[in-house]
């Protein structure tokens, strides 16, 4: 079935929600879409946690080669909804069919990434201390291996409908991890939602698994996605969202008789560090490449460049020219929301009115009804580091530049950060020893630095860090993208002086499933 029909599924099964109707809102013309659908109540959420619950025994003990075939399968059902899926996305955003044949790649890419984790037996490298019976006092025999945590929750982001949604990254590490998964679909995009939640119900029924392992519920944050949080059978939670909805969920979750972690990817300004040197020598390119940045999907990714931070003269100032008519120049783009565009026109305007800010450049005006203007504007660091509302992420494609006296005041402002997403530094050979300087601060502030690049666009691989100091998320020890991710969702288990006839194959005698294990604290595959 290629059309949405206005379902929730739960538990293998279409099921009708009881509560308020939405409809998606088509942002290119302001018209709903059809169908309608129903939020669910405390019952939906009984049922889908219940249902989780059952299917997580079972789940976890699937075989790793088994559960890599389940992904690969959710990744070819995907695929098997052609242009009915990326028209559907196109229709609820706004987004361009080009941007979303490339997000549906990285969807179903990042499935098979976990896949093939699974199938080299990398998802974890279990230790082994062997018994040293002879030691003053006696060592035991200990063997440490991950399990998974049990039934996660996982809300669907607004601006990846695809990538950071029902079948995104947290779902995918998740499931790797021997996870089932209850999903809250984002009202921005339900019908793209229920259709990927087909594809992965489909794939749970050809791989033989509990029907449990994966649902997909509607309904308000502060409703249903906090019922769902403090659902006890619930084990953990991916979120990625604003800051508010994000805090909301760590509260809730905190509260519980048994809490338990939220990785809430939330807030981001992702400053840009424009070194002399580098202005001197490059200018011109930096502010063209700044600019395609800044104003790429209506500026809406969580690692948008929203601040640029140099030292003011002649070459900051040819920079700013160019980047002003760039910006002058750029055409608005539609929103994700009416919601979405209406935070980021206050946000503006409550930049753009403060007594401390220049507006620099805006872009031309627009009869699109949900649209973003981009704008570029201009601060002194000694105002930018003495007033939080200065600092603030505005979501969109808005960016503030921060002039400086000298390095140290450049400097001043990198300490004055909160945490980010990514930090950047633009920088030419006489800029080696500054740049040193900062990348020391940067690393403490950001989960991902960069040089002579721009933070738009996340690689998904093994190496890839998508996460960062609070507020950038809620857990500055995780990532959201590439393989690291399905650590979340796991806990170490230690197992000492366990008769060997019960051990895990992964740390039983003879490593019966050749992994790479770590045996007195070194490698060995034997």
């Amino acid at each position: 079935m290629t059309e949405p029909t206005g379902s929730m599924m739960i538990a293998g099964g279409p099921v009708t929600g009881t509560g308020e109707r939405i409809r998606a809102i088509d942002p290119s013309s302001g018209s709903p879409l059809e169908p309608a659908f129903g939020h669910g109540d405390d019952s939906h959420v009984e049922r889908a946690c219940a249902a989780a619950a059952e299917a997580f025994g079972g789940y976890r003990r699937t075989p790793l080669a088994d559960r890599a075939a389940f992904l690969e399968r959710i990744a070819d059902n995907i695929e098997g909804l052609g242009e009915a899926l990326v028209e559907r996305a196109h229709a609820e955003t706004g987004l361009p069919l080009a941007r979303l044949h490339g997000e549906r790649g990285r969807t179903t890419g990042q499935l098979r990434m976990f896949a093939e984790l699974l199938r080299r037996g990398d998802l974890e490298v279990p230790r082994v201390d062997p018994a040293v019976p002879e030691r003053t006092p006696p060592r035991a025999d200990i063997r440490q291996r991950w399990v998974p945590l049990g039934p996660v929750a996982v809300f669907g982001a607004s601006n990846f409908p695809l990538a950071f949604s029902v079948a995104g990254g947290d779902t995918a590490s998740a499931l790797a991890a021997g996870c089932p998964v209850v999903v809250k679909g984002h009202d921005a995009h339900p019908g793209t939602s229920e259709l990927v939640a087909r594809a992965i119900t489909d794939a749970v029924a050809a791989s033989g698994l509990p029907a449990g392992t994966f649902s997909l519920l509607f309904g308000s944050g502060p409703g249903l996605g906090v019922r769902l949080v403090t659902d006890e059978r619930i084990k953990a939670v991916g979120f990625t969202g604003s800051r508010p909805g994000g805090l909301a969920l760590v509260a809730a979750a905190r509260s519980r008789p048994t809490p338990i972690p939220v990785y809430a990817e939330m807030s981001s300004t992702n400053p840009v560090f424009l070194l002399p040197g580098a202005l001197a020598e490059r200018g011109e390119e930096i502010a063209r490449g700044f600019v395609g940045s800044l104003t790429s999907g209506a500026g809406q990714f969580c690692t948008n460049p929203g601040v640029v931070v140099a030292v003011d003269g002649p070459e900051l100032r040819r920079f700013l020219e160019l980047a002003a008519e760039l910006v002058g120049g750029s055409e608005a783009a539609t929103m994700l929301t009416p919601g979405i565009a209406e935070a980021y026109a206050a946000g503006l305007r409550d930049l753009g009115e403060h007594p401390s800010v220049q507006v620099l450049a805006r872009g031309p005006e627009t009869e699109l009804p949900v649209a973003c203007r981009p704008a570029l504007l201009a601060t002194d660091a000694e105002d930018y580091v003495a007033d939080e509302a200065l600092r603030q992420e505005v979501f969109g494609a808005c960016s503030i530049v921060v002039r400086c006296r000298d390095a140290a005041q450049v400097r001043a402002v990198a300490e004055a950060l909160e945490g980010q997403l990514t930090t950047t530094v633009h920088a030419a050979g006489d800029d080696r020893a500054e740049a040193g300087a900062l990348l020391e601060v940067l690393e403490l502030k950001s989960g991902r630095v960069l040089f002579d690049g721009w933070p738009t666009g996340v690689e998904v691989g093994h190496a890839m860090v998508h996460g960062g100091p609070f507020p950038a998320t809620s857990d500055t020890r995780t990532t959201s993208v590439g393989t690291l991710a399905v650590e979340r969702f796991l806990r170490p288990v230690a197992y000492q002086d366990v008769p060997v006839d019960l051990l895990p194959s992964s740390v039983a005698e003879g490593n019966p499933d050749g992994l790479l294990r770590r045996v007195d604290g070194r490698p060995d595959r034997h």
